[in-house]
C-alpha cells in the first residue's frame, strides 16, 4: 500500500464501493511497522457481505424494509386517534394536538445524530437491536400514557430510538449490494419512509373506531416486537470495518502477531473515533452537497407531513368524507409514492448498468450523479400535483381530481427523495450512515415544524392559494437538481475527505 491510499477514505468513488476487496494479507510498506493488511480474499470472499447468498441478503434486506415502514408509520398512525385523547386527557388546544403527531418527527431529527455515528464505529447489528428494544419499550409507555404530557415525551423518545431504523438501513444496503444493483433494494427501505406515513392514517382510522386510540400503539408494539425478534435471529452484521475487525482478531489469535490491521483501520482509538464519530453527521452537511440536499429534502419531506396535517380537514370540510373513509383519501399520496418508487429505482439501476456496458471501468467508476437523473422531472411534478390537489379542493372538483393531483406530488416526492438517498449512498460509501443522518435531521425538523402552521396558512389564504404558496416555493427549486446535475462532480472533489 502506499502512503497515498491510506489517506483515502474507501466508498468515495477512489476506485473502491463502500469498503470492498476481499481478503487477502499483504506486506504494509507504507506504515513502517512491518506490520500486516489484512483485506478481502478474493472476489468471492464469503465473509464480505457483497458475496453474502442472495437469500441472506434479501432475508436481511426484508427485515430492514419491515422497520423502515413500520417507523414512519408510528409517526402519523396516532392521527386520527388524536380528537379522542384530547377528549380523555381534557385538552383543547390545536397546537398541542398537531404536537403529539409532529413531535415524534423532532425525535426522528435527534437520535441519527448520536446512533448513526455509533453503527460507523460498533456496527450496524447491536445499535439496531439496542434502538429496537428502546422503541418497543417506549410505545408499551405510550400504550399506557397517564398524561397528554407523559404521552408527548415518549413519542419524542419514540421517534429518537426509531430513527436509527430510518438512517441507517440505507446504510446497510449500501454494505450488502453494489451500487449497480443498489437502487431496488433501497427502494424497497426507502419507499416505507414515505409509504409508511401515508398507510398509517388508513389503518388507525379503522381501528381507533372499534378499539380506541390506545390500540393503535399496541399494534406498533406488536409488530415491532416481531420484527425485532426476527433481526435478533435472523439479522446480520454488514459493516465492512467491523467485520474485517473480527477477521484481525482471529488472525492474531493463530499467528501471535499483534501488528496486524485490516485495510480499512484508521488508526484511532476508541475514544478519538468516537469523538470523530460523533462529528462526522455535521462535517458532512456542512459541505455544499451536504446542505442543497438537505435543503431540499427538508422541503419535499416538510410538504408531507403538511398534507397529513391538512388533508382530512380538507376533505371533511369539501367533501363531507369523514370517519373511516377519510384515511383513505391519503392512498393518492401513496400510489403516486409507488410509482416514483418503481421508475427510479428501475430507471438509475439500469443507467448505470449501461454505463458499465459502455466500458465504464465498474460500478466505482460511474459518478453519483447519475442518481439523479430523474429529479428535474420529480421537480416539476411535485408542484404541479400541488397545484391540482389545491385548486380543485378548492372550488369542489369531483373528489377524484384532488386525490389525482395528490398521486402526482407523491411521483415527484418520491423521485425526489429515493434519487438524492441513492446519491449520498453512493457519494459517501461506508460513511453513508452518517451521510442520512445529517440529511435526516434536517428534513425531519421541517417534517416536524410545518405541519404546525399548516392549518393556520390555510385558514388565512384558502386551499388554493395555501398550496400555490407551496407549489411556488417548489418551483423556485426546480433549478437545484439541474444544477447538481452539472456541478456536482465537481463540488465532490474540492470536499476535504481526509478527515472524516
Amino acid at each position: 500500500m502506499s502512503s497515498s491510499t491510506s489517506s483515502t477514505i474507501p466508498g468515495l468513488n477512489s476506485g473502491h464501493d463502500g469498503a470492498l476487496a476481499e481478503p487477502k494479507v499483504e506486506s504494509s510498506s507504507s506504515e513502517g511497522d512491518g506490520g500486516d493488511v489484512i483485506d478481502w480474499e478474493g472476489d468471492q470472499d464469503p465473509e464480505c457481505p457483497y458475496n453474502w447468498p442472495r437469500r441472506k441478503i434479501v432475508t436481511n434486506s426484508t427485515i430492514l424494509s419491515i422497520l423502515t415502514f413500520l417507523i414512519p408509520l408510528s409517526s402519523s398512525i396516532i392521527a386520527p386517534g388524536v380528537p379522542e385523547l384530547m377528549v380523555e386527557f381534557h385538552n383543547t388546544s390545536q397546537i398541542l394536538a398537531a404536537f403529539v403527531v409532529s413531535v415524534f418527527v423532532i425525535g426522528l431529527a435527534v437520535g441519527p445524530l448520536l446512533l448513526s455515528p455509533l453503527s460507523e464505529i460498533y456496527g450496524r447489528l447491536i445499535i439496531y437491536h439496542v434502538a429496537m428494544v428502546g422503541f418497543v419499550a417506549f410505545t408499551i409507555a405510550c400504550a399506557l400514557a397517564p398524561s397528554l404530557e407523559s404521552l408527548i415525551v415518549f413519542r419524542l423518545l419514540q421517534g429518537a430510538l426509531g430513527s436509527c431504523f430510518v438512517t441507517n438501513a440505507g446504510a446497510s444496503i449500501a454494505d450488502m449490494v453494489p451500487s449497480h444493483r443498489r437502487g431496488t433494494y433501497l427502494a424497497a427501505v426507502s419507499a416505507g419512509t414515505l409509504l409508511g406515513p401515508i398507510i398509517g392514517p388508513v389503518i388507525a382510522g379503522f381501528l381507533n373506531d372499534a378499539r380506541g386510540w390506545r390500540w393503535i400503539f399496541w399494534l406498533v408494539t406488536i409488530v415491532g416486537g416481531a420484527a425485532g425478534l426476527a433481526m435478533l435471529a435472523l439479522g446480520r452484521e454488514t459493516y465492512h470495518p467491523l467485520i474485517l475487525q473480527r477477521k484481525v482478531d482471529r488472525l492474531r489469535k493463530l499467528t501471535g502477531n499483534p501488528k496486524l490491521r485490516h485495510r480499512l483501520d484508521d488508526g484511532l482509538t476508541p475514544a478519538a473515533r468516537l469523538r470523530r464519530g460523533i462529528v462526522r453527521p455535521v462535517r458532512l452537511f456542512w459541505t455544499p452537497i451536504g446542505i442543497v440536499c438537505a435543503l431540499y429534502m427538508t422541503v419535499v419531506y416538510g410538504y408531507l407531513y403538511l398534507m397529513f396535517s391538512s388533508v382530512t380537514t380538507v376533505f371533511q370540510d369539501q367533501y363531507n368524507i369523514r370517519g373511516k373513509l377519510s384515511g383513505l383519501v391519503f392512498l393518492g399520496l401513496g400510489i403516486g409514492n409507488l410509482i416514483g418508487m418503481v421508475l427510479t429505482s428501475v430507471t438509475t439501476d439500469r443507467a448505470i448498468k449501461n454505463r458499465i456496458a459502455n466500458g465504464a471501468a465498474g460500478p466505482e467508476a460511474v459518478p453519483p450523479e447519475v442518481r439523479l437523473t430523474l429529479t428535474p422531472y420529480g421537480s416539476v411534478l411535485l408542484p404541479a400535483g400541488l397545484f391540482i390537489y389545491g385548486w380543485t379542493a378548492q372550488y369542489k372538483v369531483h373528489w377524484i381530481i384532488p386525490i389525482i393531483g395528490m398521486a402526482v406530488m407523491g411521483v415527484g416526492n418520491m423521485i425526489i427523495f429515493l434519487s438524492i438517498s441513492l446519491y449520498l449512498i453512493d457519494c459517501y460509501g461506508i460513511y453513508s450512515a452518517s451521510a442520512l443522518a445529517a440529511n435526516t435531521v434536517v428534513r425531519s425538523i421541517g417534517g416536524g415544524v410545518l405541519p404546525l402552521a399548516g392549518l393556520r396558512m390555510f385558514s388565512a389564504l384558502g386551499i388554493g392559494w395555501g398550496t400555490s404558496l407551496l407549489g411556488f416555493i417548489a418551483v423556485a427549486m426546480i433549478p437545484i437538481p439541474v444544477l447538481i446535475l452539472r456541478y456536482g462532480e465537481r463540488l465532490r472533489r474540492r470536499q476535504d475527505m481526509t478527515n472524516l
